[in-house]
C-alpha cells in the first residue's frame, strides 16, 4: 500500500526537524559556552601555553613532535608557535586522524608534507606505530601534545606509548605537555586483561582511568610497562590551576567523532556499541550521542549516516533510515551522572534479543574494548548493569590506590558504590 502524505504535513515536519536541529545545536553550544566559562573563571593554562617551562630546553636542539588539531598554543598551533620562537622541527608525527584531523577511525594515515611548514609528517597510524632508530638518530628530543578524553581505548595514549617507547630504546628525552582530562573526575571500568592488550587497550587501567597523559606517562614508566625494560626521560609540563574535579570544556574537538562536551562525556558508556550493528551516529551531525539500527521497532527517533569527511571508512548502515533515540533530548548535560552507564548498551541488547537478532556481531573486538572477557560472559547470562559494576570494584579499589603515586593534580575523586573513605585514597 502507497501511504500518501499531504504536503503542509511534509513541510510542518519539515520545519519542526530544523527546529529540532537547531534547538539541539544551541543547546550543545551553550553547555560549551557555559564550560567554557569555568575554564576562563580557572584560569587554567595547559601545559604548552607554558612556554617559559620548555623553551630553554628545546633550545639548539633537533625536535620531533607528536601532535594533532587540539596541539593549541592560544590560537596557534604548537608547530607554528615553535618555528616563530627558532625553533629547530625536524619531523612531524602523526596519530589517528591525522596531523590535521581529518581522518576516520580506524582510517589509515599516510606520511606526506605539511603544507603549510613544508615539514615532513610520519604517520604513527599506518605501517608503523613507533617512531624507527633512522627517525630517532635524526632527533634530539620530543614532543607529545595531545588532547585526550581519559578513555583507555581512545588511541592516542597508546600511540604516546609505542614513543615513550621509542625514546627509551634510543635515549632520546621526551616532553609531554599536560592538558587536563573531561572524564578525570571519575575511574570506572574493568581492569584490562593484558591477554587482550592491543592498540585500543595496552596498559591495565580501565576504562575510565582518571588521569591526564602527564599523569598516565609517569604511570607508564613507574610501573615499567614499557617493552624496553627502561624507563623514558621523561619531563611533563604541567597544567596550571586545573584539578581533577574540574569541569572542563574542550577548545577544539579532540576527533571528527567527537564534536562537543556531551560526545566526550557518552564515549565511555556508548564505546561498546562498536562491536554490535548499532550505529553510534558517525556519518551525522551528533557521533556519539544518538543511536540508531534499520529496524523501525528500535525506536520513534530516525537518522540517516551518510559518508562525509572523518566517518569510519567502514561506517554502519551508510545512506539507511535507522530507527533508534536521541540521547541528546532525553539528558540533561549538567546532570549526568559520574560513571559508566550500561543501561544504554543493555536496553539495546534487549531490543535485539525481542527481534531475533544478533547483537554482539564483533564478540573478539568488544572483549578488546572492555578488556576483559567476563564483561561478555556476564552479558550472555543476563546479569544487572549492578551486578557487572560490582564485578568491578576490586581491582578498582587497587588500582585508585597505584594511580594516587603518579597524580600530579588535586584529586577528590572516591566511590561511594565501593564505600571507602575519602582519606583511603588520599
Amino acid at each position: 500500500m502507497i501511504e500518501f502524505r499531504p504536503a503542509c504535513c511534509i513541510r510542518v515536519k519539515q520545519r519542526l526537524f530544523v527546529f529540532a536541529g537547531i534547538f539541539i545545536v544551541f543547546c550543545s553550544y551553550q553547555v560549551k559556552a557555559d564550560n567554557q566559562n569555568s575554564n576562563a573563571i580557572h584560569n587554567i593554562v595547559v601545559g604548552a601555553e607554558r612556554s617559559s617551562e620548555y623553551l630553554s630546553l628545546l633550545k639548539k636542539k633537533r625536535v620531533g613532535l607528536l601532535v594533532n588539531p587540539t596541539s593549541m598554543v592560544h590560537d596557534r598551533h604548537l608547530v607554528d608557535f615553535l618555528l616563530s620562537k627558532k625553533i629547530d622541527i625536524k619531523i612531524i608525527f602523526a596519530p589517528e586522524h591525522g596531523f590535521r584531523g581529518n581522518k576516520g577511525a580506524g582510517e589509515t594515515v599516510l606520511d606526506g608534507k605539511d603544507r603549510k611548514t613544508n615539514l615532513p609528517i610520519v604517520s604513527l597510524h599506518g605501517k608503523i606505530r613507533k617512531p624507527s632508530e633512522a627517525h630517532l638518530n635524526q632527533l634530539d628530543i620530543l614532543i607529545f601534545d595531545i588532547q585526550d578524553v581519559g578513555v583507555r581505548y581512545y588511541t592516542y595514549i597508546s600511540s604516546m606509548h609505542y614513543l615513550m617507547e621509542a625514546c627509551a630504546e634510543h635515549d632520546v628525552p621526551l616532553i609531554v605537555m599536560d592538558r587536563p582530562n573531561p572524564n578525570g573526575d571519575y575511574i570506572d571500568g574493568p581492569i584490562l586483561n593484558l591477554e587482550l592488550r592491543s592498540f585500543v587497550g595496552m596498559h591495565p587501567i580501565p576504562i575510565v582511568h582518571g588521569l591526564t597523559v602527564g599523569e598516565l606517562a609517569k604511570m607508564i614508566n613507574g610501573e615499567g610497562w614499557l617493552a624496553s625494560d627502561k624507563q623514558c626521560e621523561l619531563t611533563v609540563i604541567k597544567v596550571d590551576n586545573y584539578d581533577h574535579n574540574i569541569s572542563y570544556s574542550l577548545p577544539v574537538r579532540p576527533s571528527p567523532n567527537l564534536p562537543n562536551d556531551l560526545a566526550v562525556r557518552l564515549y565511555p558508556s556508548l564505546g561498546f556499541f562498536e562491536a554490535t550493528p548499532v550505529s553510534v551516529g558517525r556519518g551525522t551531525p551528533w557521533p556519539f550521542q544518538v543511536l540508531g539500527y534499520p529496524n523501525e521497532a528500535m525506536g520513534g527517533y530516525s537518522f540517516k549516516p551518510e559518508s562525509i569527511s572523518g566517518s569510519w571508512s567502514e561506517l554502519n548502515h551508510a545512506g539507511e533510515r535507522l530507527f533508534g533515540q536521541n540521547i541528546a533530548e532525553e539528558i540533561d548535560f549538567a546532570t549526568i551522572q559520574k560513571g559508566i552507564d550500561l543501561n544504554y548498551f543493555l536496553n539495546w541488547k534487549e531490543k535485539f534479543s525481542a527481534q531475533d537478532l544478533i547483537f554482539i556481531s564483533r564478540p573478539l573486538f568488544l572483549d578488546k574494548l572492555s578488556g576483559s572477557i567476563n564483561f561478555r560472559k556476564m552479558l550472555s547470562v543476563n546479569k544487572t548493569s549492578q551486578e557487572i559494576k560490582q564485578s568491578w570494584n576490586n581491582d578498582l579499589v587497587n588500582y585508585q590506590r597505584m594511580r594516587k603515586n603518579y597524580l600530579l593534580y588535586n584529586d577528590g575523586t572516591y566511590f561511594e558504590r565501593f564505600k571507602i573513605k575519602k582519606a583511603e585514597n588520599e
